[in-house]
Parts: structure tokens; C-alpha cells; sequence
């Protein structure tokens, strides 16, 4: 008998429960079936982990492909946030709306920030199957200006089919400062990094708690667990014993250590024999050619990025010990990958700080050897290594993350599932790519894939189940052909043949020229065979163009500067030049804090002084490498303008009786310098120049009332809350960016995914 809120109610309704009869539906299928826990790791290349080639200590890593597979022909899209996309849906990136990182919304459907509703994630599939479904990590599949408390959070992963989410959601966050949010919420770390914190731990420690409570109270609930780690994402930065450990190790330098990796590759197999190991990238220097700084530097930003990749490993490591002795590993497919090549944002001789970079602001490499060697890897950094390094981790590959070449788009990729995987430590050199991710997950679990889901049409899966492969190492690919495109690069791998593009910015696209290689024979792709065999080389052109239509990739767009000008849309968080808050208020993100850079503005604080001196932070964005700070300190008012570790401070004496107070900070731009002016109830009090304008603040978000995370000055102990009551802090922005602001920004974006 139907009733209006369980029309398909299969008892009896009866006046009174003696003559009805009950029901209960049947409990979701999945109940009972094998855990799943997928792992990625961020900007990792092919040769990293040490089952793959590299000397890096990944032990376990290592003893899963023992015990499980490796496979060596996994390809992902080149960039962070379309390879997430493409694993957690089973479609192609452009097809869902992220051809690019989640920043960005050109206003076409390939490109808008969040994965199209038309496109369910796995977790929602899974969770309709039964599961218990967590996130912990890195998201970056939100527009980035929708990640604050207003949201909206309709692109959160709680609302993409995640039960639990904690982590951070922008594409890179600060290892001992993480922005983090819990569910639907932001919070503040529980620890401090003098109090031993590391994000990664924390993911790991929440991952487990979740795990244990479901097994505690529903051990008949299986789970699926996306644990993506912000290793090895620049800020490279680790444990101090974990630094130690690999002191001198890599002052041989970046080419002999890819010769090395890439011997050990032969030996493992991991690499064809006959492989050519590729020439160094146009670009790369000669380690022999560094100067002995430049190659100290070099070689201890190698040593902290070595620290990070082993300190995830034992978080990892935790994780499988748990699963172990709760008896669950054994029933768990466990997938651990990278979502695309190692970074090439470090640029040639590697940066102390990426946001140096960033603003075109060059570091000077002999003071950094004397003075600031020892920050690297630590709190006080947020480092990136040179494009040698970043190639030796790419072994046997040409180019980087972003580029459609090797060292863009394969990655390793090991999968461990003891009962349900009967070969231990084998290679399986299958071609399979991102998307071909969710389908084996739906096939290993059974759960279905659905025509529609919440209401919603929903767009075929383009991949394939890789489970063929699990016990048939000769079992051929699933699929045939799949496209390659990112930034305006662009490449197609068809029945083990590929070609690819290395496309200039602003190079009319019908100028590109495209490389021929036999990927089945040519593992490294450095044997171009364009001009020996035209015909099939014109043949996949074409094709490659039929798969754009199809799957959603045009328009071409190799933007990226034109992305962040103009007026800001209707609707956004950036849709004023006034910004009014109301503190107390929760951490605002670096994508939806009032756009200063290098604009004119002034930023007014209405407070209320007691009886009592009062003290404490008024505003403050970013942290200890690049930011801005406001506060009331041993009676007078402070300004410090942190550009990238030089401080521009102005401080004047201030007399906060008791009542209502305006305090201002003004910031007059006279290209290429600027003047910053404080004061007090309409009186200008002091101002000071600033001869360097920083126009990206880092990937830190702002506080009010408090600095809540890394400290922008070392005169306090965060977080030095103001004493007094904040009525009000109002941001005025006073005119558009200049060009050289949104070049600027554009830089930045693009490094962090």
C-alpha cells in the first residue's frame, strides 16, 4: 500500500498496527563488499616513488606494488585539478567543466570551476551502494571565490557526495598553516608547528578516526576513503627530522642523479629496455654549470621536497598499519597515484619562496646560501625545486605538469587489493588514464552507474574498468583512444601510437607543430617520426579533433593573463570595490579576500577601547613569507607591509581612550612605488614608502581581529587577538588592477594546482 512519503511501501496499512502489516526495504547491495581507498599525490612525477626508480625512500609505497601492481602506462590530463575531476568522475575533464584549475570561469562550459551536476562522483554513487564515504586533504575542485563561509557550497565536497570532508579546499596550503575545513565549515588547526603539526598527519589522523568509528559501530558498512595528500605541491616542507635525514645527499646534483634513476628503472623494469633517456628540457642548465651557491641551494631544495615525499609515505604508512591490524587491508583496494608530473613552477635554479616568482621579485641566491639555507623545508619557507629536479623525477620523460608530453601525463600508478588481486609485484605497462579510475572502483564494488542521479541526466562514463588487468598482465588496453589537451597543449594516444603539441602562449594554434611518436616502442616519446610517416600523422591530427568535439574541448583557449582582468561577474564575492565585515568573523580564503595587490586602497577599523589598554590584531593576510599585518602594540599603531621577508613598517604613537575610534590604513600607489599612511579619527599619524609592491599576498586568506595562522611579523605570539570590539573593518579599492597587477596574478594561479 502506497503511503505520500514512501510511495513504493510494499506492507498493509491498517486502522491500528494489529491489522497492518510492516516492511522494510532491502538493505543497499553494497553492504559487505571490498573498502576502497584512493590515494593521491600532488605534482609527483613518474620516477618518485622508489618502486619506480627514484633513491627516495617510499617504503610503503614500495611494499604495496610488492604485494600489488605497478602500472607504468597510467596518464593523467597534466594538471591538478582536471586530473581529480577526471578520477572521481570517469568522464573527461572538459566535458564536466574543469579543463583547467578551479580558479578559473572563462564563461564557457569546458571551464567553469566546479564539476558539472550532470557529472555524479563516485562517492555518490558509492553512497546510494551503501557506502560510508570520506574526503581528507586537498579538494580544488570549487571555484576558489566560493570557498568562504558564504559560499555558496554546492561545489564542497559534502555536497559531491562525501559523508566527511577535512582538509583544505584551495590547491595549496602552507604544511605548518594550513587553511582547513571541516565538513562545511573552516577551523583552525589543533596544533602549532612548535607543537609538532603537520597537515598531513592531521588528514591521516582524522581519516583513521573515521574509519575506526564506522568499523566500531557498522562493521558491515564498507567504505570509500579520498585521501589526497597536498605532497609534494610546493610549499615543500617537513619535519625537521625528516629534513636531517637527507643532508648531502643530492650534492652530486640533478643530472647524475637521473642517470642513476633511470639505470634503476631499466633494472626494475618500470622503463622498456632500449628506452633513450630524453635530453635535458630546453632551459635546464648544466648542474656541472651552477655555481657552487646555485647548487648548494639546488641540492637543499631537492633534500626538502625528498623529506616531504618520505614523511607522506609513513603517513601512508600509518593509514595501512591501522587497516592491518583492524584486519580490513586485506579486503581493501587500495590505489595510490599522482595527479600529473612533477612542477616546473621552481623555474631554472629553484626558489626559496614561489611567491618571489610569483611577483617577479628574483631572489638573490648568495644571500639566501648565507643567510636563510637552513629555513628550507621549515616553516619559514615555501619552497619549490629547480626544473633539473623536476625532470629527474619525470625520468624517463620529456617536459612537466602542463605539458601533453610524458612528463606531463604519465604517472605512477600501484594498486594493492590482496583478495582480490592474486599477482604480487608485477608490471602492467596497460595504457590507462584518469578516467578509467571510477570505472573499476563501480566495477570492483558493484555499484551502478545511473542515468540519473539526484534528479539530474547524467553524461556517460568515458573511461573503462581496469580490473582485466589485474590478473592478465596481457590482457590489452580497454580503450582505444583518448585526447590530451591543457593550456593550449594538446595530444592523442591511439592503439599505442601518440602525438603531441608543445604550444607557444599566443601562438596561433594552426602553427603548433605536432611530434609522431610509437609510444609501444618509444617509451620516453624523444623519436619523433612525424616526417616519416605523414599519413598517420595526419590521420590523428584529425582524429584528435573529432574527440575535442566530442568531449567537450573546444573552444581552444591558451589564456592566461586575459582570465583575471576585467570587471569581476555579477554574483561573485569580487562584484564591488567596497568590502564591509562584521567581525568576529571565520577565516576569509586568499581567492575571496578584498583583490589589494598593487592597488590603491584604504582599509578603516571602527573599534571600541575599554577602560583597559587595549592590543591585539586588527587585520592580517598572509603569513610569515608575504603579507600584510594591522595592530595595536605598546600603545601605538603599526602597519608592516611583509614583502617576501623585506618589512616596510610605519608606527605612530596612538592614544585609544575610552569610546569609538577609527583607525585607518592607506595605501597610495605612485607607480613603481607606493606610500603607506596610517592614523587615527581623520589624522594622518605617519607613513612610510614602499619602494617594492607585492602584488600577489600569497596563498593565505585574511583575519580579522586575530592572525590566526603563520604570523606576517615576529612581534607577537599568534594569535594576538584585539582586545577591544571591532564594529566594523571596511576595505576601499580605489581603482582597477594595472596590467602588471594581473600578469601578477595570473602567474600565481597557474602554479597552484
Amino acid at each position: 500500500m502506497a503511503t505520500p512519503n514512501e510511495p513504493d511501501f510494499a506492507g498493509h496499512i491498517g486502522r491500528t498496527h494489529h491489522d497492518s502489516m510492516p516492511w522494510w526495504p532491502d538493505p543497499p547491495s553494497g553492504l559487505g563488499g571490498p573498502n576502497v581507498v584512493l590515494v593521491v599525490l600532488d605534482d609527483t612525477g613518474f620516477a618518485h616513488f622508489g618502486c619506480y626508480g627514484s633513491e627516495l625512500a617510499t617504503p610503503t609505497i614500495d611494499r604495496l606494488a610488492g604485494n600489488g601492481l605497478r602500472y607504468t602506462g597510467f596518464h593523467t590530463t597534466a594538471l591538478c585539478s582536471p586530473s581529480r575531476a577526471a578520477l572521481l568522475t570517469g568522464r573527461n575533464p572538459h566535458a564536466v567543466g574543469m579543463r583547467g584549475v578551479s580558479n578559473w570561469n572563462t564563461g564557457y562550459p569546458h571551464m567553469r570551476g566546479g564539476i558539472s551536476p550532470r557529472a555524479a562522483t563516485v562517492a555518490e554513487l558509492l553512497r546510494a551502494h551503501g557506502y560510508a564515504t570520506y574526503a581528507a586533504g586537498k579538494w580544488h575542485l570549487a571555484p576558489m571565490e566560493e570557498t568562504s563561509a558564504a559560499g555558496p557550497h554546492h561545489n564542497w565536497p559534502v555536497q559531491k557526495g562525501f559523508d566527511r570532508f577535512y582538509g583544505f579546499l584551495q590547491g595549496e596550503t602552507d604544511q605548518f598553516y594550513p587553511e582547513l575545513t571541516s565538513d562545511n565549515g573552516h577551523v583552525d588547526p589543533p596544533r602549532r608547528p612548535d607543537d609538532g603539526y603537520h597537515v598531513s598527519e592531521d588528514v591521516v589522523d582524522k581519516a583513521i578516526g573515521w574509519v575506526n568509528d564506522l568499523h566500531s559501530i557498522r562493521p558491515d558498512r564498507p567504505f570509500f576513503l579520498y585521501l589526497a595528500f597536498g605532497a609534494t605541491h610546493a610549499p615543500h616542507q617537513a619535519p625537521a627530522e625528516y629534513l636531517a635525514r637527507w643532508r648531502g645527499r643530492f650534492d652530486d646534483g640533478y643530472d647524475a642523479a637521473r642517470e642513476r634513476w633511470f639505470a634503476r628503472q631499466l633494472e626494475l623494469g618500470v622503463v622498456p629496455a632500449g628506452t633513450t633517456l630524453a635530453p635535458r628540457n630546453p632551459g635546464v642548465p648544466a648542474w656541472e654549470d651552477l655555481t657552487t651557491n646555485q647548487q648548494k641551494f639546488a641540492a637543499r631544495l631537492q633534500e626538502a621536497f625528498a623529506a616531504m615525499l618520505e614523511h607522506t609515505d609513513a603517513q601512508l604508512g600509518r593509514l595501512v598499519a591501522f587497516l592491518e591490524q583492524r584486519q580490513l587491508l586485506e579486503d581493501t583496494l587500495l590505489l595510490v597515484l599522482s595527479d600529473n608530473g612533477a612542477s616546473r613552477e621552481g623555474g631554472p635554479y629553484g626558489v626559496m619562496d614561489e611567491w618571489s616568482f610569483f611577483n617577479a621579485m628574483w631572489e638573490d641566491v648568495d644571500d639566501i646560501v648565507d643567510r636563510r639555507l637552513e629555513d628550507i623545508g621549515g616553516p619559514h619557507s615555501h619552497s619549490n625545486y629547480p626544473w633539473g629536479w623536476a625532470q629527474a623525477g619525470n625520468s624517463p620523460l620529456r617536459w612537466y605538469k602542463q605539458n601533453t608530453y610524458g612528463g606531463g601525463v604519465r604517472d605512477p600508478l600501484v594498486v594493492h587489493w590482496p583478495r582480490g588481486i592474486a599477482a604480487r609485484g608485477e608490471l602492467r605497462p596497460q595504457f590507462c588514464h584518469a578516467v578509467d579510475i571510477t570505472p573499476t572502483i563501480l566495477d570492483v564494488t558493484g555499484a551502478a552507474w545511473q542515468e540519473r542521479t539526484n534528479g539530474v541526466p547524467q553524461i556517460p562514463l568515458h573511461g573503462a574498468s581496469i580490473r582485466q588487468t589485474f590478473d592478465d598482465a596481457t590482457a590489452p588496453a580497454q580503450r582505444s583512444v583518448q585526447y590530451f589537451e591543457q593550456m593550449g597543449h594538446r595530444g592523442l594516444w591511439a592503439d599505442g601510437w601518440k602525438i603531441t603539441t608543445y604550444h607557444q602562449p599566443g601562438q596561433p594554434f594552426g602553427d603548433d607543430e605536432w611530434a609522431l611518436f610509437h609510444l609501444d616502442e618509444d617509451f620516453s616519446e624523444c623519436h619523433d617520426l612525424a616526417a616519416a610517416e605523414p599519413d598517420r600523422l595526419r590521420e590523428l591530427i584529425d582524429q584528435w579533433w573529432v574527440e575535442a568535439g566530442a568531449h567537450g574541448v573546444l573552444p581552444l583557449d591558451d589564456r592566461t593573463i586575459e582570465l583575471f582582468g576585467g570587471t569581476p561577474r555579477p554574483g561573485t564575492v569580487h562584484a564591488r570595490g567596497d568590502y564591509v565585515y562584521y567581525p568576529p568573523l571565520t577565516h576569509v580564503p586568499a581567492d575571496a579576500c578584498p583583490p589589494l595587490g598593487g592597488r590603491p586602497w584604504t582599509l578603516t577599523a571602527i573599534v571600541r577601547a575599554g577602560d583597559a589598554p587595549v592590543e591585539g590584531v586588527l587585520y592580517a593576510r598572509g603569513g610569515h613569507n608575504v603579507g600584510h599585518v594591522f595592530f595595536v602594540q605598546d600603545g601605538s599603531l603599526h602597519f608592516d607591509y611583509n614583502a617576501l621577508g623585506t618589512h616596510h613598517r610605519v608606527s605612530a604613537p596612538v592614544d585609544l581612550t575610552t569610546g569609538r575610534h577609527e583607525l585607518f590604513a592607506r595605501f597610495d600607489r605612485d607607480s613603481p612605488t607606493a606610500r603607506l599612511t596610517i592614523g587615527c579619527d581623520g589624522t594622518d599619524l605617519a607613513s612610510v614608502e614602499v619602494p617594492t609592491i607585492v602584488r600577489i599576498l600569497g596563498s593565505t586568506g585574511m583575519d580579522l581581529g586575530r592572525n590566526a595562522l603563520s604570523p606576517v611579523v615576529d612581534d607577537y605570539d599568534p594569535p594576538f587577538p584585539f582586545t577591544g570590539e571591532i564594529e566594523r573593518v571596511t576595505f576601499s579599492i580605489r581603482r582597477r588592477r594595472e596590467p602588471a597587477d594581473v600578469a601578477a596574478t595570473a602567474r600565481a594561479e597557474l602554479a597552484r594546482e
